[in-house]
């Protein structure tokens, strides 16, 4: 048998849990909203301007669009690519440290 406190605190805590999964306060996250890591965001990308402004969630690019190549970072400056692209990027260690690891999404079957 569980203390009327515990039980309590379980009955309160139930709602507002189940709350912020539906409306994506920390996963599942909508184009737009603030993020730390992609995958919080529904698109899968978390992107930044700049190094000093707050990372939103945004779309994948898209065929001949600038992107990023696949990061263990979790935020970028460009996006990767749609499901089906290839980044075709400077994927050296230079290129990412300079921050010119930058690319065009294309189909790798063209």
């Amino acid at each position: 048998v569980l203390p009327a406190r515990l039980l309590l605190a379980l009955l309160l805590l139930a709602p507002a849990l189940s709350a912020q999964h539906e409306r994506g306060l920390i996963f599942n996250l909508d184009i737009g909203e603030l993020c730390l890591q992609s995958a919080q965001c529904k698109s899968g990308c978390c992107h930044r301007l700049n190094g000093l402004s707050l990372a939103r969630c945004a779309p994948k690019a898209a065929e001949s669009q600038e992107c990023s190549p696949k990061s263990i970072y979790g935020v970028y400056y460009k996006c990767p690519c749609e499901r089906g692209l290839t980044c075709d990027a400077d994927k050296t260690i230079v290129g990412s440290i300079t921050n010119k690891d930058f690319g065009f999404c294309k189909d790798p079957q063209d």
